[in-house]
């Protein structure tokens, strides 16, 4: 009987390494077809810009290499003005998304007003309202202020984020109350307070949300084409659509290269500093 038992044990055992085998063996190649599918389309794009226009379409193991195309896409539109006004625009509002809502989240935190949760529900109601929706409102507000065609057109509507604010309170609510206390004995006021407590404990959520908003307003199309008509205020996602329907870009090769140029500090950020993000969004509880 014992013996029998033994050998059902072992068959069960080794039924279960199998299941996990091939569980394992399906993860790892969907993870692999996920991952061509998303490579084929950038290798495509280094392939084009690194070759000349003749190897668009065919592979050669020995193509000649050559950088004429990034040289030529870079002199054929003002890429170093797109990149100053995408740069100034996803500092500046970073910056006011960090304070803003930095105090909103330690107030619905830790303070108690009046209307304190019906403004809270206004704020998760923003986190359901798609940005697309405001276009009209948002560019109307935008001209009777006098701001259209300006850089700080395009990041005004984005100073305050919800979602910001949701997970900022929702991190202050995780630290000890004890902290306030502690804080008040030394002498801190509410802003002591938040400077010298809550900011420091609350880096990797705010580190978090910062590759988030660096990179979605980076990558932001559509209001910025509606708010923006001059080179002057242009980010880069828009000049390089405009790029791409000149008679300068009609070559693969040259609109590929401008797309590496347009992408490439957010892919090498991302490549240099993988492990950085993983750690703060795993900190942070963002999935």
């Amino acid at each position: 009987m014992t013996t029998a038992a033994t050998d059902l044990r072992q068959t069960s055992s080794s039924s279960n390494v199998r299941g996990i085998t091939i569980d394992r063996a399906l993860f790892v190649a969907g993870a692999w077809a996920l991952a061509l599918v998303w490579l084929l389309p950038l290798l495509y794009a280094v392939w084009t810009a690194i070759h000349p226009s003749a190897y668009e379409t065919r592979f050669d193991l020995f193509a000649p290499l050559t950088l004429e195309n990034f040289v030529e896409a870079w002199n054929a539109a003002p890429f170093a003005r797109y990149f100053l006004n995408t740069i100034i625009l996803v500092t500046m509002i970073l910056a006011a998304q960090l304070v803003l809502c930095t105090l909103a989240g330690f107030a619905f935190a830790r303070l108690e007003f009046p209307g304190k949760n019906i403004l809270f529900s206004l704020v998760l109601l923003q986190l359901m309202v798609m940005p697309d929706i405001l276009i009209v409102r948002n560019y109307a507000a935008m001209r009777t202020l006098g701001l259209v065609d300006t850089i700080l057109a395009i990041g005004l509507p984005y100073f305050a984020s919800g979602f910001a604010i949701f997970l900022l309170r929702q991190t202050f609510k995780t630290l000890p109350k004890e902290l306030d206390e502690a804080a008040r004995v030394e002498g801190c006021n509410l802003l002591g307070l938040l400077w010298r407590v809550y900011i420091p404990l609350a880096k990797p959520t705010m580190l978090a949300f910062g590759l988030v908003s660096v990179s979605h307003h980076w990558n932001n199309f559509i209001w910025p084409l509606i708010i923006t008509s001059s080179a002057e205020t242009r980010p880069l996602t828009v000049g390089l659509s405009i790029f791409a329907t000149t008679d300068s870009g009609t070559e693969w090769s040259i609109i590929n290269a401008a797309t590496l140029i347009t992408s490439g500090p957010l892919l090498i950020g991302f490549l240099l500093f993988q492990r950085q993000f993983v750690q703060s969004f795993m900190r942070a509880g963002i999935k």
